[in-house]
């Protein structure tokens, strides 16, 4: 039975990183994910001031309450959104001139709710070009705190970085939110605050944050959810069957529940104090699924609906529009490519496995599987797909390679982002799956 070693999860190493760089004393963080985003993030906290020490194994962060060690510095924030979103935060509640730009994929990715937020705290914060994007200047001055109204309906990440600016600001904030989505990266965000010695308490729409900083700890990173979905749903797809350990009942990361999206379609799942198996039954019914709050996985689950009994149509997936890329086209786009008949919507994504176009393809309820025989799908073939630069397009379209002969990336190496030995990693699950 393969057993998948998952790097740690990027979502956390990146709210461990701000945790351990705003805490009082020296904080470790155990089994940290190595990747672009993290390394970047890490880079970035050094241009701050920050000492980070670097072993394979662990991280050591010197944590300066008081903010950045520098009074001014230029900080490229690479592909990261966490590093775009969760830096400026940082640096706005020490002292200094902090300008931070980003890639072109990252300047094109919305800032402006934050932005906004920020600036009704108080902070001087100006957009050097296109408002609300990157490239932008803060000069800092502390943040007194206080009442914030936030719109986080098109990243979570604009929430936790309010968040995670509470505990560092004069008087503690006290923020409203009118819309949030995937609300369980906020969820990982309080439980990850408390760990550090801070409290949030939510009222409703309102999350109330009171100062007091955060205290250095030792602090064990979790495998990453949203990686272990193309492994879980291989073995879906193929009759197969893998374990993830580290990734169990206790687990923070919201995205482990796409193993509940795998059972809905026919996969035995078994989910453990330390961690979750996924054995794949011979079959992959249609569903339909609302995805909001783990949106991060719908590429994963639109790569393997070809092979559903019927259709899928995953709905509430808005804000993957604006992702590293238009998530939500990019598949459509794809799978089209490989001939597969696809609608969408603003939010939405429907996937009609078999059909021609007119039809609306098989029926769930005809219980017929899709898993055997998957490389005879009627009109569905290999071809290049595009990535967008965005590791998830070609991570999940890696789990189609598996029965669709002929896949290949125009941009493999976008992995680094997350995952850099993703395709060795996989290739080895390969072999040990049913053919």
């Amino acid at each position: 039975m393969p057993v998948v070693d998952i790097p740690g999860s990027k979502s956390i190493t990146a709210r461990a990183l701000f945790l351990a760089a705003a805490a009082d004393g020296v904080t470790t963080l155990r089994r940290p994910l190595r990747s672009d985003d993290t390394e970047g993030f890490a880079e970035g906290l050094t241009r701050l001031g920050y000492r980070v020490g670097r072993t394979p194994d662990a991280w050591q962060i010197d944590g300066r309450p008081q903010g950045p060690a520098v009074a001014e510095a230029d900080v490229y924030c690479r592909d990261g959104a966490t590093t775009a979103r969760f830096l400026p935060t940082l640096a706005a509640a020490g002292h200094g001139s902090f300008r931070f730009d980003a890639s072109p994929q990252m300047r094109r990715r919305p800032l402006g709710p934050l932005s906004t937020a920020l600036r009704d705290l108080g902070v001087d914060l100006r957009h050097e070009e296109a408002e609300g994007h990157h490239p932008l200047r803060i000069e800092a001055s502390g943040v007194e705190g206080g009442e914030v109204v936030l719109d986080a309906g098109q990243s979570s990440q604009y929430l936790t970085a309010l968040l995670l600016l509470g505990p560092l600001t004069r008087k503690g904030l006290r923020i409203e939110v009118t819309d949030l989505v995937s609300a369980p990266y906020v969820e990982i965000t309080i439980a990850m605050m408390r760990a550090f010695g801070a409290e949030v308490r939510q009222e409703g729409r309102v999350y109330v944050v009171p100062p007091g900083g955060y205290t250095a700890t030792t602090y064990d990173i979790e495998p990453d959810a949203s990686t272990a979905s193309y492994f879980f749903a291989a073995a879906a797809l193929t009759g197969g069957e893998v374990t993830v350990p580290g990734l169990g009942t206790g687990a923070l990361q919201g995205d482990l529940g796409f193993v509940d999206v795998l059972r809905r379609m026919g996969a035995e799942v078994e989910t453990g104090a330390d961690g979750t198996r996924v054995r794949g039954t011979g079959e992959l019914r249609g569903l339909t699924v609302n995805m909001r709050d783990i949106s991060d996985t719908m590429p994963t689950l639109a790569a393997i609906a070809p092979f559903a009994s019927g259709p899928v149509r995953i709905e509430d997936v808005g804000n993957t529009r604006v992702k590293e890329c238009d998530r939500l086209e990019a598949c459509a786009g794809n799978l089209r490519l490989l001939g597969v008949e696809v609608v969408t919507g603003d939010d939405w994504i429907e996937v009609r496995p078999g059909a021609t176009p007119g039809t609306s393809g098989a029926s769930e309820a005809s219980g017929v599987s899709g898993v055997s025989g998957m490389s005879g799908v009627s009109g569905v073939s290999g071809a290049e797909i595009k990535s967008y630069g965005d590791h998830r397009i070609v991570m999940s379209f890696a789990v189609t390679g598996l029965r669709v002969p002929g896949i290949s990336f125009d941009d493999p190496g976008c992995v680094r982002k997350t995952f850099p030995g993703f395709h060795e990693e996989f290739a080895s699950l390969r072999g040990q799956l049913p053919g």
